[in-house]
């Protein structure tokens, strides 16, 4: 006890030069800490990306990416057949259709026909069970055609004869998707704003999810009713998909929308989840071999996630750096430290030697006065590295990652019915890496405590001892002549 009671005494002996000794290890050891703590909440956060982001894949009927059709629907069974599929966690299926409004389609059905179309005769894209549509609906769409979409969907001439009829109203369809579960409509990035969620998926259901911009324009509410083809639904929730064109469609229990269009066990899509993003690539291939390259589609990827990772393992390896180099800082600040305390008492250094001290003590003596001042520096640098390394992280990243890309394309215009004219909407699936990484969060838990201590200490040993034991071989005799 008299060696640990005396160097915690020599601590504070100059209280002044304590203090400040404190206070610039406080400064290392905190940012040796805040950089530790980054390091392991970015490296979260890689882990995170990879389990949840970037980890889907799409399976499409072959050749249907371009809006216009291609092979046959997908089936029950190939949604079976992916689930098969090694690094495969989840495969959920989901038919997408387009409702025309009941009035505009009876309204075009009673029209003349333009366009080669024979009178009576639904025309293709007009609203009608036509191109576009697979069924009606006694909602309007709360999207206007627009200048495109009525080109798109007019009789092919550039201009109307003096004594032409006018051509048949045209409306844009609503896209209707069944889903399988809550779930599914959830991973489609909506938010419930109303209601509740579906829970009932028979085929006789009658609920469904409306998006907000078609409840606006129809007057519907939570509890409000409308039809589909023959079926009266009921709105169980309003969703807001972040996007007006999105919100202009509605969620149905996937077996009630098969019934509804004739389309029993048929799919428009899967939805593939794989566990890692690293096993994308690999998955991919397995899908489409198993699946078939003449049936479908299969897409995944997203190089704004590889740009991403990328960013985060720089900010990794720049917070591993910068803690090494915190670390050396300290124990670098704690050498020069003892080397000068050290050469003051070099006299009460051969005074101990001379009544029979070993060099062994002296040096422990000289190591556990520099401990408690690296202890104390610890403690207030713990403090320090609470607050900043939330800050400094977030910096790291924001450094290191690029702005969101704006998608290219006119408001409306994935739909291929869609009309307004300016290049305007920022997808969700072109979100920049940072938005995909968003705010970093961090904490300070008892392992990274124990880590960072762990080495602070070490390095403090060492430069607290060196100095200790080069004064400590020195000959009684030779430091008091000296003296």
């Amino acid at each position: 006890m008299g060696v640990v009671s005396r160097s915690v005494g020599n601590a504070f002996r100059n209280k002044v030069r304590s203090g400040a000794v404190v206070v610039i290890l406080a400064v290392a050891i905190g940012l040796a800490l805040a950089m530790l703590v980054a390091n392991q909440a970015v490296g979260a956060k890689v882990d995170s990306l990879k389990s949840s982001v970037g980890n889907t894949i799409t399976v499409n009927p072959a050749g249907s990416r371009g809006g216009l059709g291609g092979g046959n629907p997908l089936t029950a069974q190939q949604l079976e057949q992916a689930q098969a599929v090694a690094h495969v966690t989840s495969a959920t299926g989901v038919l997408t259709v387009r409702l025309g409004n009941t009035d505009t389609t009876g309204s075009s059905a009673a029209g003349t026909g333009t366009g080669g179309a024979e009178g009576g005769a639904a025309q293709p894209g007009r609203g009608g069970p036509g191109f576009g549509t697979s069924g009606t609906t006694s909602l309007v769409s709360a999207v206007a055609p627009g200048s495109i979409g009525q080109r798109n969907n007019s009789n092919g001439s550039t201009g109307t004869a003096p004594n032409a009829s006018a051509p048949p109203s045209f409306s844009i369809p609503i896209q209707a998707t069944g889903v399988a579960t809550s779930a599914t409509a959830a991973g489609s990035a909506i938010n419930i704003t109303g209601g509740a969620g579906l829970n009932d998926f028979a085929a006789a259901s009658t609920q469904a999810l409306v998006g907000s911009t078609l409840a606006e324009k129809n007057s519907l509410k939570v509890g409000s009713t409308f039809t589909v083809q023959d079926r009266t639904m009921t709105v169980k929730g309003l969703f807001d998909a972040g996007d007006a064109f999105e919100n202009n469609g509605i969620y149905l229990p996937l077996a009630a929308t098969q019934s509804l269009m004739d389309q029993a066990g048929q799919l428009s899509s899967f939805s593939v989840q794989v566990d890692s993003i690293d096993n994308v690539t690999t998955t991919q291939t397995a899908l489409t071999t198993a699946l078939g390259a003449d049936k479908v589609d299969v897409t995944a990827g997203s190089t704004n996630l590889e740009s991403a990772i990328s960013s985060l393992g720089t900010v990794q390896n720049i917070s591993l750096i910068a803690f090494i180099a915190s670390l050396g800082t300290a124990g670098l600040i704690v050498l020069l430290i003892m080397i000068m305390v050290v050469r003051e008492r070099r006299r009460e250094i051969g005074v101990l030697k001379a009544i029979g001290a070993s060099n062994r003590t002296i040096g422990v003596q000289f190591v556990l006065e520099a401990m408690v001042l690296v202890v104390l520096g610890t403690v207030v640098g713990a403090v320090v590295a609470t607050f900043a390394s939330s800050p400094i992280a977030n910096a790291l990243v924001s450094g290191n990652t690029s702005s969101g890309t704006t998608a290219a394309g006119p408001a409306g215009g994935p739909g291929g019915l869609g009309g307004g004219g300016g290049f305007s909407r920022t997808r969700g699936a072109f979100a920049g890496a940072e938005q995909l990484i968003g705010t970093i969060s961090t904490s300070i838990g008892w392992q990274t405590l124990v880590l960072g201590g762990i080495g602070v200490l070490a390095i403090a040993a060492i430069g607290a001892l060196i100095p200790a034991l080069l004064t400590a071989k020195v000959r009684p005799i030779e430091v008091l002549r000296g003296e």
